[in-house]
């Protein structure tokens, strides 16, 4: 077995602002094919219906991932979750969404949504794993570079209480 963190110490896992904009537009760059622009980020990020994680290499050096959502009463949508190439397989992603989560659950979160590409296996495996289901699909919702486009899966995780 091959150890969890091998570039060195896990990653921290805290909430991240407007400063991280860049790093996140690079990130998510490497991870779509229509990534957002850094001003998108600044945008979103500065937003107080934001609600936004990070997982920063150790000495706080560079941002390894990040997950953004926007919340409003007790129902939130996580618009983006993205983790650098260099990070993926090490179980960033997961850590992240669970950390994630609990920040939501902290400020009375009780719905979460999102959209998924059907096409996006480890995307499908990660939420359901974390207990999300499906409650609805939206035809050739994500475009495709030289393709027909995609589906997306309309998901919903309870985050407890009554529904």
């Amino acid at each position: 077995m091959f150890s969890l963190f091998v570039k060195g110490s896990a990653p921290a896992y805290r909430p991240i602002g407007a400063e991280r904009s860049a790093e996140c537009a690079l990130i998510h760059a490497g991870s779509f094919a229509y990534p957002w622009a850094e001003a998108d980020f600044e945008q979103l990020l500065l937003g107080q219906e934001i609600v936004a994680n990070g997982a920063i290499e150790a000495d706080d050096r560079a941002l390894a991932a990040f997950i953004l959502s926007r919340a409003a009463l007790d129902e939130a949508e996580i618009l983006t979750i993205a983790v650098a190439p260099a990070w993926r397989r090490y179980g960033v992603g997961r850590t992240l969404l669970a950390t994630h989560i609990a920040s939501l659950t902290k400020l009375g979160v009780r719905r979460l949504f999102l959209e998924v590409d059907t096409q996006n296996a480890a995307a499908r495996a990660l939420y359901d794993a974390a207990g999300f289901r499906q409650i609805g699909e939206r035809k050739a919702y994500y475009r495709k570079q030289g393709e027909s486009p995609a589906s997306a899966l309309v998901m919903r995780l309870d985050l407890g209480g009554q529904v």
